[in-house]
């Protein structure tokens, strides 16, 4: 009895030990086990279909990033029959590497039949891919030209990205990497633009090679939706040549931007971003529109302006000290460029020529123990407001405030001039068109609509972002001032009688390594421009913006940006039809200033009846000829007209002087029985013509 309940212990151990040992083993396979499978241990699996990514379109509808279908030629070797496949495969193999032309037609005709006798069914032809016309013509090689079903041609699409108009506008479209990351329009809406991918199961088939079965139970793609962006292409062309050309100047750039913007609604109709390569050309690379947060220097003086004015302190006619140009503030000295400085002048003077002395005084004279008052002020003008861009990379605007570790004794003055805060050219320009849209100050956007073909499914309107920075009587005041600088100050060179721009230069120094000056004495600069126009009716706002590489030499915006800016406002200038009046014909020209010389009545008349001419038979010399006159009366003609009446009526002619015909004298006649006839030119006081061309 204990051998057998022994025995029965044993079996017991052992069926425990079993069950053990196979819940270890499903553990390890469920959790820990690495199942290792190829390509080739599976039969069928699920494909994506690549959907049509959308376009992104400028304003007027026109391409600026699009898909196009593209082409891998592929063939089914073993569908053609016989008879078919044998008497045409040198043809199409011939064909075939005259179209690619990587290979010979002997190679072709080798790969063909290989593939047949191994019963390839999916076998690429081509070294590329092809785009829709070339798979036309491909389509009507020998074989294929039987169709698919007959002739086995395979055609895979695959799309492809391309620019309609090159690297217009490339920053601003941007792109999509590699690794799906993306930059720009295509990046911030790749949700939109990419569409939903399809379905479909594919088998695998000898070679390796995956074919799609089943097609009828596949699920189709959804393709992507069309961004319409705020661009204009002729603006957005106008702004890059502008911008390229003034960079080529010199070889002290670092590179530059141009932003222009439609004040009423905040739409950015051009944005140009430039930096200079390796090579020394000048691309996209880099957005300082957006994303560059510099001191801006001068142009901040507006931003001053405003606060002194709208805080009751000053008006454009207050008189201001500038001194010799040099004034010493604590640990600092402002300096003007001007050599002697300017003395006494107005706020307004001080403006148009840009006084670092008289915006410093004024700052300190008026704020010192109320910088805070300062700083909101400027807050309040919403100058450094987060704008949530429709594209990615906005960079934060800063203004420093007291018990900021950055504020310091010469806070205050430096900020008058535009240092001791950090602007993008974005922020700069929006706070510009603020003060031309009569101080409602816009957001700025890119995208209009969000389109699926040709509806709109999504659309952005223009958005306020502030009320009005400041009062109507201060912006008024502001807008003279703006004027001003491009009449009278350092803006004078964009001057245009055709239209009126308004308008601030900026010069500042950009700090690097945590420096404005190195131990070799060079400086980094940027040179801007920002302004409105037409004066009158602002439609437009802009920004130009230069950065240059170290150096020793100066940078002013007055000299280096403002140029650009007017290149660029000549072109849209040009393009709108509707800032000036058209020219109008004069309803009546004076008879006096009309002379016309002899000649054929009825021919002279009938060209006079065109023209608004009163009293044309008074213009019309009576000395006129009738082809029925032995010899045609010539005085009064001019020498083109008397030749030619006078040599079809068979005279030979001998002629003197410039002018008008005042006499004729027949001679006898030549050997030849012509007639000569000497006619005498003088000047026709009366007229003050001498002679007409035609």
């Amino acid at each position: 009895m204990s051998r057998f309940i022994k025995r029965v212990y044993v079996v017991y151990v052992l069926l425990i030990i079993l069950v053990i040992r196979i819940i270890g083993r499903i553990i390890f396979l469920q959790y820990f086990y690495d199942v290792e499978t190829t390509d080739y241990d599976i039969a069928f699996r699920q494909e994506e279909i690549e959907a049509n990514r959308g376009s992104i379109l400028a304003r007027d509808g026109r391409a600026l990033s699009t898909s196009v279908p593209y082409f891998q030629i592929r063939m089914d070797c073993v569908l053609p029959a016989d008879d078919l496949f044998n008497s045409q495969i040198d043809n199409l193999a011939k064909e075939l590497s005259r179209f690619f032309g990587d290979k010979s037609a002997r190679a072709y005709k080798s790969e063909i039949i290989k593939a047949r006798r191994n019963g390839r069914r999916y076998e690429a032809l081509g070294n590329r891919l092809v785009d829709y016309s070339e798979m036309m013509e491909i389509k009507s090689f020998p074989i294929f030209n039987k169709g698919s079903l007959k002739g086995g041609i395979i055609t895979q699409q695959k799309n492809r990205r391309i620019r309609p108009f090159g690297t217009l506008a490339s920053r601003t479209i941007g792109f999509i990497n590699s690794n799906g990351v993306g930059v720009g329009v295509e990046g911030s809406y790749d949700f939109y633009l990419k569409g939903i991918t399809g379905k479909q199961t594919v088998r695998k088939m000898l070679g390796g090679e995956w074919v799609p079965v089943n097609l009828d139970d596949a699920i189709p793609p959804q393709d992507g939706f069309d961004i319409k962006t705020t661009i204009d292409v002729d603006i957005q062309e106008a702004a890059e040549n502008a911008l390229r050309d003034q960079l080529s100047l010199s070889d002290e750039f670092e590179g530059g931007t141009a932003i222009v913007m439609e004040v009423k609604t905040g739409a950015i109709r051009a944005i140009a971003n430039m930096k200079k390569g390796r090579h020394g050309t000048f691309d996209e690379s880099y957005n300082y529109a957006i994303g560059h947060a510099t001191e801006p220097g001068s142009t901040f003086k507006l931003a001053t302006l405003t606060a002194l004015i709208e805080d009751g302190f000053v008006t454009l006619d207050t008189p201001v000290d500038a001194e010799d140009g040099d004034w010493k503030y604590s640990t600092a000295t402002y300096h003007d460029v001007t050599r002697g400085g300017y003395g006494e002048i107005t706020m307004k003077e001080a403006f148009e020529k840009s006084s670092n002395v008289a915006f410093a005084k004024m700052a300190v004279e008026h704020y010192t123990g109320k910088e805070r008052r300062f700083v909101d002020r400027i807050m309040n003008m919403k100058i450094t407001e987060k704008f949530n861009l429709d594209i990615m990379g906005e960079a934060r605007a800063v203004i420093y405030e007291p018990g900021d570790d950055m504020w310091s004794k010469v806070s205050l003055p430096s900020m008058a001039i535009g240092y001791q805060s950090l602007l993008t050219p974005l922020h700069t320009l929006a706070f510009y068109n603020a003060i031309a849209n009569n101080g409602t100050m816009m957001r700025p956007y890119f995208i209009e609509k969000v389109e699926k073909d040709g509806i709109t499914k999504l659309e952005f309107k223009p958005r306020q972002v502030s009320g009005s920075i400041c009062s109507s009587s201060t912006i008024e005041q502001l807008k003279s001032a703006l004027r001003g600088v491009v009449e009278e100050g350092t803006g004078k060179i964009i001057n245009d009688s055709r239209y009126p721009i308004s308008g601030k230069t900026g010069t500042a120094r950009i700090a690097f390594d945590g420096r404005y000056v190195d131990a070799a004495g060079n400086r980094k600069h940027q040179a801007s421009f920002a302004g409105f126009f037409p004066s009158d009716k602002p439609e437009y706002s802009a920004i130009v913006v230069l950065y240059s590489v170290k150096t020793k030499g100066n940078f002013y915006g007055g000299s280096w940006a403002a140029p650009v800016f007017k290149n660029i406002a000549d072109k849209i200038y040009a393009y709108s039809t509707g800032w000036n009046e058209p020219i109008k014909r004069p309803k009546v020209i004076p008879s006096e200033n009309i002379p016309v010389l002899a000649g054929n009545i009825a021919e002279t008349s009938q060209i006079l009846s065109f023209l608004p001419v009163e009293k044309k038979q008074d213009n019309i010399n009576t000395s006129t000829w009738t082809t029925k006159e032995t010899t045609p009366k010539v005085t009064g003609m001019g020498l083109k007209d008397a030749l030619y009446i006078l040599e079809n009526k068979g005279y030979s002619v001998k002629h003197s002087g410039r002018g008008v015909v005042v006499s004729q004298q027949i001679h006898q006649s030549t050997r030849g029985g012509k007639k000569i006839i000497e006619i005498k030119l003088e000047p026709d006081h009366e007229t003050k013509c001498t002679y007409t061309r035609y």
